[in-house]
């Protein structure tokens, strides 16, 4: 089974910036689509930002020029800096993983969150 861990959540003023971190237990790390999702009380997780396993990214419109996805498959670790925050981008921030080619760690993954709030 693999597992995803993340980091580097906190409470942070609005304009501030903070970095979070997912490392994987996998073996196959580099082979994941991985992505980052958000979610608050009573609302659906949205996506956030996505990296391909061959660095193609994608970023909510909401995010677009202030939060940047990055990887790094030599550490197992795909990172999300995001900066100019704003009160509205305040919930849990999940990371993801997905494989579905023909491995025993093929799936769809998930952490168990982390907090980000953003507040004066």
């Amino acid at each position: 089974q693999v597992q995803l861990v993340e980091s580097g959540g906190g409470l942070v003023q609005p304009g501030g910036s903070l970095r979070l971190s997912c490392v994987s237990s996998g073996r196959i790390f580099s082979m994941y689509d991985m992505s980052w999702y958000r979610q608050t009380p009573g609302k659906q997780r949205e996506l956030v930002a996505d990296i391909s396993s061959g660095g193609i990214v994608n970023y909510a419109a909401s995010v677009e020029g202030r939060f940047t996805i990055s990887r790094d498959n030599a550490k197992n670790t795909v990172s999300l800096q995001m900066n100019s925050l704003k009160p509205e981008d305040t919930a849990v921030y999940y990371c993801n993983a997905r494989y579905w080619g023909f491995h025993a760690e093929a799936g769809n993954y998930w952490g168990q969150g982390t907090q980000v709030t953003v507040s004066s």
